[in-house]
């Protein structure tokens, strides 16, 4: 949903977006799949990563959070944009992580 200058990014997961399937059932290629989507839908609403200013990650397994946060760097500069990430029973498709983002443009 994009209202006015905000895009509210609602949960994604690591779908690949030409089968609608999980891309694996390993947590750091779902998180490099959920930021590829992120990517597109930033891209389509004519901004990117540089604009996103909040983001809500939830995982299955909260020890995975360390490999996570290395995957997020790869797409993201300093200053990173809030964050909080929350450890969760399940997820849809059982995923094993889901995002939400905020951009600001």
């Amino acid at each position: 949903m994009n209202s006015g200058k905000t895009l509210y990014l609602s949960g994604q997961i690591g779908l690949d977006p030409k089968s609608n399937e999980l891309v694996s059932v390993d947590t750091s290629e779902q998180a490099q799949q959920v930021f590829q989507n992120i990517k597109a839908v930033l891209q389509e609403a004519g901004c990117g990563f540089e604009n996103v200013v909040k983001l809500t990650i939830f995982l299955t397994d909260l020890s995975k959070f360390s490999e996570v946060n290395e995957i997020m760097k790869t797409y993201f500069k300093e200053p990173f944009p809030a964050r909080s990430t929350v450890e969760i029973k399940s997820l849809p498709k059982n995923a094993q992580i889901e995002i939400e983002a905020i951009a600001v443009f």
